[in-house]
């Protein structure tokens, strides 16, 4: 079944958003959303190997085709025809990004808890009944899951303690807690998310918006099965810039102190300045030292014009209607097609 759409769907009734099965659906247990890109080789494994698993009030598969460059469509086509368990997949008309993606996904998921994960093959899913049972009997919002060791490169686990330290300080979540993107959400907090439109996501920063009922298991992290990893520097700085400015003022407040701290030394430079040339006949010309004071003021004014300018940019296009995902075509295997009712 294909239902194609060329914008965002609508937020539907809360009732029916997720956690409560449309009319003539059974209750759903579980839903899992995969952002897909470049996982043209790993998505069907992914999918074969979460047909096997049994959890509790069963399961259903949300596959979301951020306009991967590869043949994904294709595979994912496939899948659907042929899946043992629903499966619906959703498919970007252009790449917006992995948090986009999953706020997508997540609309169209009707469990009573949903899990977000990759498509690498990185997480084993295996884990995933272990997660959302974790969360579902021990009452928690959200579990997120916690590494041993990863099986990233050096940079990409470098820049991810950069990016959850960072986390701390600016968002209001358990101290040390780790953001992984292999996550298990209640349908209370899913519903709260997806109310967001902005066309800047960062799922981990609605969350912590939403809850402090937060919990972390660890788990096993596998070497990536096929290919590189789809971040880059510029997708992680990308990434770091929506957790800096789209769920926190405290940039703008550093930018301030910043101002109010090279006011205070320029103050107290004009004074030893005046100082000198009152009590001192020799003053040497000062040419370098002058310069370099310049230079670190402009410095200074640089960078707070710049974050600025970030708020206001996104200001800007949020006001526009930036769109946070258009959506290209919705396909659903026979299992997850809403049933058709008679009528009257």
């Amino acid at each position: 079944m294909i239902e194609d759409d060329r914008s965002m769907p609508p937020t539907p009734p809360l009732a029916t958003v997720i956690g409560a099965a449309p009319t003539g659906q059974p209750p759903l247990g579980l839903s899992i959303v995969v952002p897909v890109y470049r996982g043209a080789a790993t998505v069907g494994l992914l999918v074969e190997a979460l047909s096997r698993l049994s959890p509790e009030g069963g399961l259903e598969v949300i596959l979301v085709n951020d306009g991967s460059p590869d043949n994904s469509a294709e595979v994912c086509h496939a899948i659907v025809r042929t899946a043992s368990i629903p499966v619906v997949y959703i498919e970007h008309a252009r790449n917006y990004g992995e948090h986009n993606a999953v706020m997508t996904g997540l609309r169209h998921a009707r469990g009573s808890y949903v899990i977000t994960m990759d498509d690498d093959l990185q997480n084993p899913p295996e884990e995933v009944t272990r997660l959302y049972d974790h969360a579902r009997l021990g009452g928690w919002d959200v579990v997120y899951t916690r590494y041993a060791e990863k099986k990233h490169a050096a940079w990409r686990n470098l820049g991810s303690r950069f990016a959850n330290r960072v986390a701390d300080w600016l968002l209001d979540k358990p101290r040390g807690l780790y953001l992984s993107s292999f996550r298990c959400m209640s349908a209370l907090v899913v519903r709260s998310v997806t109310r967001y439109r902005g066309p800047y996501p960062y799922v981990d920063g609605l969350i912590m918006q939403v809850t402090q009922r937060i919990d972390s298991i660890q788990v096993r992290h596998l070497p990536r099965a096929e290919g590189r990893s789809n971040y880059t520097l510029v997708r992680l700085i990308r990434l770091w810039l929506n957790l800096a400015t789209s769920f926190s003022l405290a940039p703008l407040r550093l930018a301030m102190l910043a101002g109010a701290a090279m006011a205070l030394l320029g103050t107290i430079g004009a004074a030893a300045t005046i100082f000198e040339a009152l009590f001192s006949h020799d003053t040497p010309s000062g040419w370098a030292s002058t310069m370099t004071v310049i230079l670190l003021v402009a410095g200074v004014q640089s960078m707070i014009l710049g974050v600025m300018g970030e708020y206001i940019g996104r200001t800007f296009l949020s006001a526009n209607g930036k769109p946070q995902g258009t959506v290209r075509l919705v396909e659903r295997s026979e299992a997850a097609a809403p049933r058709q009712t008679e009528a009257a």
